[in-house]
């Protein structure tokens, strides 16, 4: 283990009736930003939940900056940001009471940043929680995670029901949050479009079990997607295939890179296509 994780996690485990997350590792690098991408049911909340000591775990370790996480969630209450996929503030608050509220929980909240992020996701600052949509009430739940000056952000969807252009700028405010290198986010989101163009790393989570934990360039890099003929894909070693789908114009299939035949042409594959690849071939 080493003080260079903003968050560790190993061989986790969970139990339920019809779902079981199973033996989950990860390692997130200060300064970096992890994407969670999965399936909803997947099991990204329930990872998250277990991070934050929501849910108890069957197995397996949780660190947040070098210690066991039900002792980092007490010790380093001021350094952790959240926004959970249902935002827990009382439906009778309104944001300005909301940020008075928080002044008296977290010693570093800085007024005017909350201030700055309510006006920048244009949050209105005298309407109750209850009347706020719900991409209204996960920008809140945003600003109040970002203006204690956190450490490490646990996202939890926080782009679902947001429009594309709030989308993107909510995706600009997390990489500057990150420009500072002692800052880390773990984002959970099934929008991948957003985590592409945000995050360093991505974990892919199927049906609870961890399939691929990678740097996101390593990724794009590595494999390629090749368009042929059933036969042509067929002659490629199976170890070299990630994922293929018919159509009615033939075989795509996403290869390693050092698969694709001399002369033949492979385009760039990016992280949707390769988490959907993936899952059909995990089934």
């Amino acid at each position: 283990m080493t003080n260079n994780y903003a968050l560790e996690i190993n061989h986790l485990t969970k139990n339920y009736r019809d779902f079981s997350l199973s033996d989950v590792s990860l390692a997130l690098p200060s300064g970096c930003i992890m994407g969670l991408i999965g399936e909803n049911g997947a099991g990204k909340s329930t990872t998250i939940k277990l991070i934050l000591n929501a849910i108890s775990r069957d197995g397996g370790e949780i660190k947040i900056f070098g210690r066991d996480s039900r002792e980092a969630l007490t010790l380093a209450k001021e350094d952790i940001g959240v926004v959970p996929d249902e935002i827990g503030i009382p439906d009778v608050l309104n944001a300005k009471q909301v940020g008075k509220i928080m002044a008296n929980i977290f010693k570093n909240w800085d007024a005017g940043a909350y201030k700055n992020y309510l006006e920048k996701l244009a949050v209105p600052e005298k309407k109750k929680f209850k009347e706020l949509s719900r991409g209204m009430k996960m920008k809140l739940g945003i600003a109040v995670a970002m203006s204690h000056h956190p450490k490490l952000l646990l996202l939890d969807e926080p782009t679902s029901g947001l429009d594309p252009i709030v989308r993107d700028e909510v995706v600009d405010m997390f990489s500057e949050f990150t420009r500072d290198e002692s800052r880390s986010i773990l984002i959970s989101s099934h929008i991948v479009s957003d985590l592409e163009k945000l995050c360093d790393y991505v974990a892919f989570l199927h049906k609870g079990q961890l399939i691929l934990c990678e740097e996101k360039d390593r990724l794009k890099e590595e494999y390629r997607i090749l368009r042929g003929t059933s036969e042509e894909i067929a002659r490629l070693p199976e170890n070299a295939v990630i994922g293929k789908k018919v159509t009615p114009y033939g075989v795509e299939a996403i290869v390693h890179r050092s698969a694709v035949p001399a002369g033949k042409e492979a385009g760039n594959v990016d992280i949707e296509q390769l988490f959907i690849f993936m899952v059909r071939k995990e089934g």
